[in-house]
């Protein structure tokens, strides 16, 4: 990421010099914490079949949608945040954080994305199986845009790939693995 800043800024410098001269200053990158899931899914709620399979590639926008959520540390305790990433762009369209891990969550997250994006029926809409997107609220508001729901397969973290990859570039990057703010702070720093 360095050497990607630097190229952008006009400079040409290598892997190993930056290596070397951060060493002399004694910086190190920080590391990737492991990965855990926390998905809960209630088993009376149907879930939808796997239709994304790992494909998240579109070859235009509005066409596939990802979403999840993360669990962020505060000081006064957690904060959830929800995302909703158009997978043509990448780009976080929707977007929610709540003391509470309940459906409203995700909810207010699709809301946004809709209200910002528009899509068109036929988007293919993909999440885990956590509780909040087997709900029948969830599904109810997936009906009315006549988006096709997809969910992963129970406990494979790697069909929703590209959200867990989000997510450990933010945490990373804003330093989010641990409590250094109160909710409002943190709210601001990952707005």
């Amino acid at each position: 990421r360095i050497k990607a800043d630097l190229c952008e800024q006009g400079e040409q410098i290598s892997r190993q010099r930056i290596g070397r001269l951060m060493r002399q200053a004694q910086l190190v990158a920080r590391g990737k914490r492991k990965f855990r899931t926390t998905t809960k899914a209630k088993s009376s709620h149907p879930v939808a079949e796997n239709l994304l399979a790992r494909n998240f590639a579109a070859d235009g926008p509005n066409q596939k949608w990802a979403t999840d959520i993360t669990y962020l540390p505060t000081q006064e305790g957690w904060l959830y945040l929800a995302t909703v990433m158009d997978l043509y762009s990448r780009k976080i369209v929707g977007w929610a954080l709540n003391e509470r891990l309940h459906t409203p969550l995700v909810t207010a997250a699709l809301r946004m994305a809709v209200e910002r994006r528009q899509p068109l029926g036929g988007l293919l809409h993909h999440s885990d199986r956590g509780s909040q997107y087997t709900s029948e609220v969830y599904k109810q508001a997936l009906d009315r845009l006549h988006a096709v729901q997809s969910m992963s397969e129970k406990g494979e973290c790697w069909d929703n790939a590209v959200q867990e990859s989000f997510f450990a570039t933010l945490k990373t990057e804003l330093e989010l693995g641990k409590a250094q703010w109160g909710r409002v702070q943190t709210r601001t720093e990952v707005f």
